[in-house]
């Protein structure tokens, strides 16, 4: 039997995430789900899986339930499958901020930046310009050890280790971004969405975010234009452009990623070590 695997996002105001908190975690106990869920006063965030009945009925208890007062009613989820639970447990939490910026005045529900669709932004990158004739660059936003994992031909990486960090990367190379068409990226679109908004406030003119971030492109349009796989944080560690999961890990004792490669290094102990933090390596270090 397959886990379905549900991602999405929205940024709205939520003023009883107090109140809702055990209540959406007593529904996602009963429906046997596990996963994260991320609430707080500008919006949600969730990555959750379980069987197919128990994901249908949680897309309709976010969508319908009176609970929500229809704030999540037009909540748009991005799906994939898994042969096992790739989560251990289910945690309901409360966060200042469903994805960390600390930009207080960016404030998507007010408003988005534009957004392209999966397919548009293939046939941008085929032609190599958007269709006003635009250059068209690939901004990712992600941490630098995602984007290691994989991530779009060319693409700039400002080797953020957080993504607090990403307003002052962007600031200190705003000029070389002034006269193109700049696509960013991550994951699952809600950290391109804030750094979107905030690049067209620091006055760029030309600026989409990447309408479900990788995973939806994946979905529409396979890995055309991306090579490598899509980091993820759930113990499948990394998908593929079919959405499937990839042989590639995380290291047990420094949580680094341990591609297939590396797991074939005499550093590599699965539960234990990886080359990167493997004490042979460490003494060497210290020598």
């Amino acid at each position: 039997m397959s886990i379905v695997n549900l991602a999405a996002y929205r940024f709205v105001t939520l003023n009883a995430i107090q109140a809702w908190r055990p209540l959406v975690a007593e529904r996602c106990a009963a429906l046997g789900l596990r996963g994260t869920i991320l609430l707080a006063p500008e919006g949600i965030n969730l990555f959750v899986a379980g069987t197919r009945e128990a994901a249908d009925a949680f897309i309709d208890y976010l969508r319908h339930d009176a609970l929500f007062e229809g704030k999540f009613s037009s909540l748009t989820f991005k799906e994939s499958l898994s042969p096992a639970q790739p989560f251990r447990r289910m945690l309901v939490k409360l966060k200042r901020e469903i994805i960390t910026m600390k930009k207080p005045a960016i404030q998507p529900e007010l408003g988005r930046a534009p957004a392209v669709d999966a397919p548009t932004l293939k046939r941008w990158l085929d032609s190599g310009h958007d269709d006003t004739g635009r250059p068209v660059v690939m901004l990712d936003t992600r941490n630098a050890f995602e984007v290691d994992v994989g991530t779009f031909d060319n693409a700039i990486d400002y080797r953020i280790a957080k993504f607090s960090e990403f307003p002052e990367a962007v600031a200190a190379h705003r000029d070389a971004l002034a006269d193109k068409t700049v696509v960013s990226f991550c994951t699952g679109g809600i950290r391109c969405e804030k750094a979107a908004i905030h690049m067209k406030e620091i006055g760029l003119g030309h600026v989409y975010q990447l309408e479900g971030g990788i995973l939806k492109y994946f979905e529409e349009v396979g890995g055309a234009h991306y090579h490598g796989e899509c980091f993820v944080f759930d113990y499948r560690t990394a998908l593929d452009p079919r959405l499937e999961p990839t042989p590639t890990t995380q290291c047990f004792g420094c949580r680094a990623v341990v591609t297939q490669e590396a797991q074939r290094s005499p550093l590599y102990e699965a539960g234990k070590y990886c080359p990167a933090c493997h004490p042979r390596r460490e003494s060497a270090r210290a020598a």
